[in-house]
């Protein structure tokens, strides 16, 4: 078969929504296909399942609904469809009610938005702001960790008066919101401007920080619904309330996923979503052999690989399939934007191990109005285009795996299509090795082994108390903590206490850590 044939075989085109796949540079044969054939049966089964309302997150005994939220016609119960309607309508009104400066900062209308969330809850709305948020109508800032360094660098470039603030917390007992929230308000507090009048929260019903909330009077609270995860969260209030209030055409985003999800849920063969997942699939031997690269060949599109990082990684990152046994599933993901790439790991991809298969995201029309050429009949974004074909090219002459999507132009109903294909395709590819997509047991893992260093701190802390200004070496406070306690971890806290104000003195004559002494001096 011609390369031509072959391309024209692996070409996926819909002219309408405005979007292309090319899967000819994957190297797929007949063969794979016909053996896939159960498995895409089962899939297309699996997530019509969950669409219906099949419990999907069998830990947390819940429903898994983002599509729903772009559809709420396909909702399960009429009472989740007005839901979903209803909250909608509130992020529309409330948006409007800040820009007309009926909801209102002490200054005046508020000019700038702090978003305080972690995960999904952080790279969601980020994603919206750094793809669709030229020109807005209110400056958005972000604090996604609990860096004090972090925090006070953000916090320095605003008025707290003119600032809007957004906690986005499900439960509002996650440590790294609740911490920032905290130092917010103090920083509130310190200035003498009341935080509560400034304030709205994004949490499920009945939560802490919903309850805080409207304890203290918050200006307004919308909803998290525990059907919806943080890696799908982006077209629920989550993405929307930031999006809709630095300016974005929330509706055109949601119709965007919408006629997606509507394409990639028939049972065909040009269904980009399943394509994509048995891309994956054939790529990684459907056992994560081969990392993704994603290389978006446009700048508002340089948080995506970011996002798609934690949709792929957090979904298809497990330990056991559905049926108990140990499988250690995943596909890694990295990406930076081309032709940033150009200079920087191209070089290995074309040249050095092959270990991934790559997957360039390129825009068509680079610019609405006509450019100047910057040689004859040159523009620049001739040459941009010239940099994403010819690295495809030159990865595919070295036998590299490649894939293709093409929008032609990029808006708020393209960066929507973006999402609902890709959730799409994890959910298709979940199915493939038999997985649930929809938890992450290894993340409440980490949760709780940051828990037990901070007991351990405390108890350090007390044995230190106890002996206050007595020089102790580590194995000294190890005794007196317990033979159980491990000694790389009280280590670790040590040295972090005493470079961080706890009133733990450091004295250190040599490198070697069983000469160092610690004493509490406060």
């Amino acid at each position: 078969m011609s390369s031509w044939e072959t391309f024209l075989k692996n070409y996926i085109s819909n002219e309408r929504l405005g979007i292309f796949f090319d899967f000819s540079g994957m190297n797929f044969d007949d063969r794979f296909f016909e053996s896939m054939a159960t498995k895409v049966k089962d899939a297309y089964g699996s997530m019509s399942a969950l669409e219906s309302g099949e419990i999907a997150n069998v830990d947390e005994n819940r429903q898994v609904g983002h599509y729903w939220l772009r559809n709420p016609n396909i909702a399960p119960t009429p009472e989740l469809q007005g839901i979903i309607q209803n909250t909608i309508s509130d992020i529309l009104n409330f948006a409007e009610d800040v820009h007309s400066g009926n909801v209102r900062g002490p200054h005046g209308i508020f000019k700038n938005l702090l978003c305080i969330g972690i995960g999904g809850s952080a790279l969601g709305p980020q994603l919206i702001n750094g793809s669709l948020g030229d020109r807005p109508k209110m400056k958005a800032y972000f604090i996604d960790n609990t860096d004090p360094d972090g925090m006070d660098r953000t916090l320095s470039n605003l008025d707290l008066e003119d600032t809007l603030v957004i906690i986005i917390s499900k439960s509002g007992s996650t440590p790294e919101p609740r911490n920032a929230m905290l130092e917010v308000m103090k920083k509130f507090e310190t200035a003498g401007i009341s935080f509560q009048k400034q304030a709205v929260a994004i949490t499920s019903q009945g939560s802490k920080l919903h309850n805080q909330a409207t304890g203290e009077g918050w200006i307004k609270t919308f909803p998290m619904f525990d059907w919806i995860g943080g890696r799908t969260s982006i077209t629920s209030s989550v993405g929307l309330l930031p999006g809709a209030l630095i300016g974005v055409d929330i509706g055109e985003f949601l119709s965007g996923a919408r006629e997606m999800d509507s394409w990639t849920r028939l049972r065909s063969e040009s269904n980009p979503a399943m394509k994509l997942a048995l891309a994956w699939y054939h790529a990684t031997k459907g056992h994560g052999e081969k990392d993704m690269v994603v290389i978006p060949y446009k700048d508002r599109l340089s948080d995506f690989p970011k996002y798609l990082q934690q949709l792929i990684m957090e979904s298809l990152g497990k330990e056991k399939s559905l049926n108990g046994k140990i499988v250690n599933q995943g596909i890694s993901v990295y990406g930076n934007k081309g032709s940033t790439d150009q200079h920087s790991y191209i070089q290995q991809l074309r040249d050095g191990v092959n270990n991934f298969f790559a997957t360039i995201i390129e825009v068509l029309q680079y610019r609405s109005e006509k450019s100047m050429e910057v040689e004859e009949d040159i523009a620049s974004g001739n040459y941009w285009h010239g940099f994403s074909i010819g690295t495809e090219q030159a990865l595919s002459a070295n036998g590299r795996q490649i894939l293709v999507i093409s929008l032609r132009r990029f808006n708020a109903f393209s960066l929507g299509m973006l999402i609902a294909l890709y959730e799409r395709a994890v959910g298709f590819y979940a199915s493939f090795v038999n997985i649930n997509a929809y938890h992450q047991p290894g993340v409440e893992a980490g949760k709780k082994a940051a828990a037990n260093v901070l007991i351990v701190q405390k108890s350090i802390l007390g044995v230190l108390g106890k002996n206050r200004n007595k020089p102790l070496h580590l194995n000294g406070i190890c005794d007196k903590l317990g033979s159980e306690v491990d000694k790389k971890l009280a280590f670790k806290i040590l040295e972090r206490m005493s470079h961080n104000n706890y009133s733990i003195e450091r004295v250190a004559k040599s490198d070697k850590i069983e000469e160092v002494t610690y004493k509490f001096i406060g």
